[in-house]
C-alpha cells in the first residue's frame, strides 16, 4: 500500500502504541516483534490505523474485543476490510479471547497465512 498518512491520525495511532491492549502487547512482544516479515504496530493506513501492518505480506492483523461483535463493529469492520483491500491488503481479524487462550495456534495461524501468501 503506498504510505497515504493522514497527519490527523499520526498522534492516535503514537498514543495507541504507549497504550496497547495486553494482547496487542503479548502478540507484539511474544511474536511479531521478532518476527522474519516486518510488521509495524498501529500503521497509519490512508483514513485507518491497523493494529499490525506488514507491506512485505500486505497484511493486516486485527485484534477484536467484544465491540467488533455487535451489528455496528461488524458493519465497521466490513467497511473497512473493503477499502483496504482496494490496496491488495488481506485482513485478518483474531479475538482477544484467541489470543489469550490459544496464543500458539493463533501465531501459527500467522505464520501459515504468511508462508502461503503467494
Amino acid at each position: 500500500m503506498e504510505r497515504k498518512y493522514n497527519k490527523s491520525l499520526i498522534d492516535n495511532a503514537q498514543s495507541l502504541r504507549r497504550n496497547m491492549t495486553k494482547e496487542e502487547r503479548h502478540l507484539w512482544f511474544d511474536f511479531l516483534q521478532t518476527y522474519p516479515v516486518k510488521f509495524r504496530r498501529q500503521a497509519v493506513l490512508n483514513k485507518y490505523i491497523a493494529d499490525f501492518y506488514s507491506p512485505e505480506a500486505k497484511l493486516v492483523i486485527e485484534l477484536d474485543g467484544s465491540q467488533h461483535f455487535e451489528d455496528k463493529g461488524i458493519a465497521y469492520d466490513a467497511a473497512r476490510t473493503e477499502f483496504l483491500a482496494q490496496y491488495g491488503l488481506t485482513v485478518i481479524r483474531i479475538s482477544n479471547r484467541m489470543v489469550n487462550e490459544r496464543f500458539n495456534d493463533v501465531c501459527e495461524y500467522i505464520d501459515n497465512f504468511v508462508r502461503h501468501i503467494n
